[in-house]
């Protein structure tokens, strides 16, 4: 796992206007007294993530700087209550991850839905996989959710909450690269992959 949307279109957004290859701290474009729809977007995320605690509202005020702080905290990015290229990627990240598991393992326990999200880090920091978590998502024909739509669905905060633990280091997939429904599957292919585990529906593998 080394290497490892409100809307996809908000996620984008603040994407592209940070400054990527600075400083957190001076690249940072939302910072206290900020106000707008892409302070919005990070309220919420941070929300379903458990660390804003209130209504979003759209300003940047202190509330949402200890948010952000502590998500830093977290997540070993320099803390400096603003958000910078760092923060705004590993925001972007874990909302493409929280739609990848919820379209793909909503039904699933929470381990099951953990070892989902673990599955993406997995493929990150495989050699046979692309190096980005944008890139491993949207491979095609990776994902059932994407090509069926559901991907496209609003996670629940059990997503978002399975997505964390994933990246602060838990793996219940015991390191694997698939998964797969064996009642549904129809790939002979993935028959062939040596099974590491079974947690609910879903056999995991490498």
């Amino acid at each position: 796992m080394k290497k490892y949307i409100k809307s996809l279109a908000a996620a984008i957004t603040i994407f592209a206007i940070l400054g990527f290859g600075q400083p957190e701290a001076q690249a940072a474009t939302l910072t206290s007294g900020t106000v707008g729809s892409d302070v919005t977007y990070v309220q919420s995320i941070l929300k379903k993530l458990g660390y804003f605690k209130t209504e979003t509202t759209g300003y940047y005020g202190p509330i949402t700087v200890n948010a952000v702080k502590q998500f830093q905290r977290d997540f070993g990015i320099e803390t400096t209550g603003g958000v910078g290229p760092k923060t705004a990627q590993l925001l972007n990240e874990m909302e493409m991850m929280a739609h990848v598991v919820y379209g793909e393992a909503r039904g699933e326990s929470y381990q099951g839905q953990v070892a989902v999200a673990a599955v993406v880090l997995n493929r990150v920091d495989s050699n046979d996989f692309p190096d980005t978590v944008r890139d491993v998502v949207f491979q095609r024909n990776a994902f059932t959710a994407i090509n069926d739509g559901q991907y496209y669905l609003q996670p629940n905060d059990i997503a978002y909450h399975a997505v964390k633990d994933a990246l602060l280091g838990w793996d219940p997939s015991n390191s694997s690269l698939y998964y797969y429904n064996p009642r549904l599957a129809t790939s002979q292919w993935i028959f062939t992959r040596t099974v590491t585990k079974q947690i609910g529906n879903h056999y995991f593998a490498y």
